[in-house]
């Protein structure tokens, strides 16, 4: 199955719960991933989503219109059949459509500088391969803030120029 905006990008709704979980339950790692890095924007100004359900995997944060994959490794990730585990889903990934990277949590927590330089790195080569990937990125806008006052504002405007409602 081929990833793409009439599949979802492979959503699968069955692993939403486990997800939500997943998702009040984040790694130090991946906290610290999501809060500097990938979260509002913040990288080149694409949207990431965390704990995405793709497949019949749960990915720790996905960008789909790059189909970037980001992986939080911790130590239980070293051992020979989680590896395994890993290299079957990291290929099940692929034949999607994806891009996977997988970064250490030793990485993510020591030198997050490198991390940032290694998604940008590969940011960078997946808008030269995608046609057009620029077009999908959203522009950016401004946070809403202060929504009463802005009603407030309009009502007001509204009632001095006697229309009524």
């Amino acid at each position: 199955m081929d990833a793409d905006k009439t599949n979802y990008y492979a959503y699968n709704p069955l692993l939403q719960p486990f997800a939500n979980s997943l998702r009040k339950d984040m790694t130090k790692s991946e906290a610290c991933l999501w809060k500097y890095v990938l979260s509002a924007g913040k990288m080149k100004g694409y949207t990431f989503r965390r704990q995405r359900p793709v497949l019949n995997y749960i990915a720790d944060f996905m960008c789909h219109p790059l189909k970037l994959i980001i992986e939080a490794d911790g130590f239980t990730h070293q051992s020979g059949e989680q590896f395994l585990k890993d290299e079957k889903r990291d290929s099940d990934l692929r034949d999607a459509g994806f891009t996977i990277l997988r970064f250490s949590d030793n990485e993510i927590l020591k030198d997050i500088n490198n991390v940032i330089r290694g998604i940008e790195t590969k940011i960078e080569e997946i808008e030269l391969t995608i046609p057009n990937v620029l077009s999908l990125k959203p522009t950016p806008y401004p946070r809403q803030r202060g929504t009463a006052r802005m009603r407030n504002r309009i009502v007001n405007s509204i009632t001095d120029s006697n229309i009524t409602l």
